[in-house]
């Protein structure tokens, strides 16, 4: 029976989120166990295909890449795949019935990632954190209302918005690794070279823009998402706050981190503003 197979599509889709992101691994334990698995195997999609374009310098990137989007299109198509991770994804797809151009935009802003290298005006860099971003917090959400059309058109703005915060955030935060190892720079018009307190201010007011407006969607869900969310925005708040009181050369030079202390405070605080019904 496929049975067996699925099963251990899903925990492949687990471990590569615990492997790769103990942040949002954390954050992912804490929504309700019926949804649980649907964002590990959301997360071992979007993570496969963005490993492809940043990390595998010594393989032929593009033909990787053409590959992956033809297996992906094909377990989309024929429900199944040998590919565990796109098994787990094609499975969590039909059940919430996450919309095809979704995929579509998020596999695009990938592809750019193989050749793109700067974006130079507002529009090239809305479109690409819509692809890589906004689209990804709009399958979780699919996930989180459970197929909800109604529930999802209301939340859909505060859910991209959170997805673009949490991205921007990301960004800053690897500006060096960006820039150094693989040539990019996300943020246009700011010249990393240069970067002075002035326009580090331009890039948080933008994100906390955008946390303001993600955040007011966060109330709004329903219960077995709304405490596993709560713990990410706050995690991504935190991380904001110390790059803001970080020092531009410092930033450019070192990547900043939530210790796994400060990460465990965090997630008790959020636990007493959610039973207080603070948020």
């Amino acid at each position: 029976m496929k049975t067996l197979f699925d099963h251990v599509s899903y925990s492949c889709s687990k471990l590569v989120t615990k492997s790769y992101s103990t942040s949002f691994s954390l954050a992912t334990k804490m929504l309700a166990a019926p949804i649980r698995s649907h964002i590990y195997n959301i997360y071992g999609f979007v993570r496969f295909a963005d490993e492809i374009v940043d990390t595998f310098h010594d393989y032929d990137k593009e033909t990787l890449f053409n590959k992956f989007e033809k297996d992906l299109e094909d377990a989309l198509e024929k429900k199944i795949s040998l590919n565990p991770i796109l098994n787990s994804f094609q499975h969590t797809y039909h059940k919430f019935g996450i919309p095809h151009h979704l995929v579509e935009a998020f596999m695009k802003s990938m592809r750019m990632d193989l050749t793109k290298k700067e974006y130079n005006t507002y529009e090239e860099y809305k479109e690409y954190i819509y692809g890589s971003a906004d689209v990804v917090g709009l399958m979780c959400l699919c996930v989180f209302v459970d197929g909800d059309k109604k529930n999802y058109e209301e939340l859909k703005e505060s859910a991209m918005a959170l997805g673009s915060a949490f991205q921007k955030v990301n960004f800053l935060r690897d500006l060096k690794s960006d820039y150094e190892q693989l040539n990019r720079t996300y943020f246009p018009n700011i010249d990393l070279t240069q970067l002075d307190e002035s326009s580090k201010k331009r890039i948080v007011d933008e994100i906390k823009a955008d946390f303001a407006l993600g955040f007011s969607g966060i109330a709004k869900l329903p219960d077995q998402a709304k405490f596993g969310v709560y713990t990410a925005y706050r995690y991504y708040k935190k991380l904001l706050q110390k790059l803001q009181s970080t020092p531009p050369l410092e930033i450019k030079n070192k990547r900043i981190r939530v210790s796994n202390y400060q990460k465990f405070g965090l997630l008790a605080h959020s636990y007493l503003n959610y039973k207080l019904q603070l948020v």
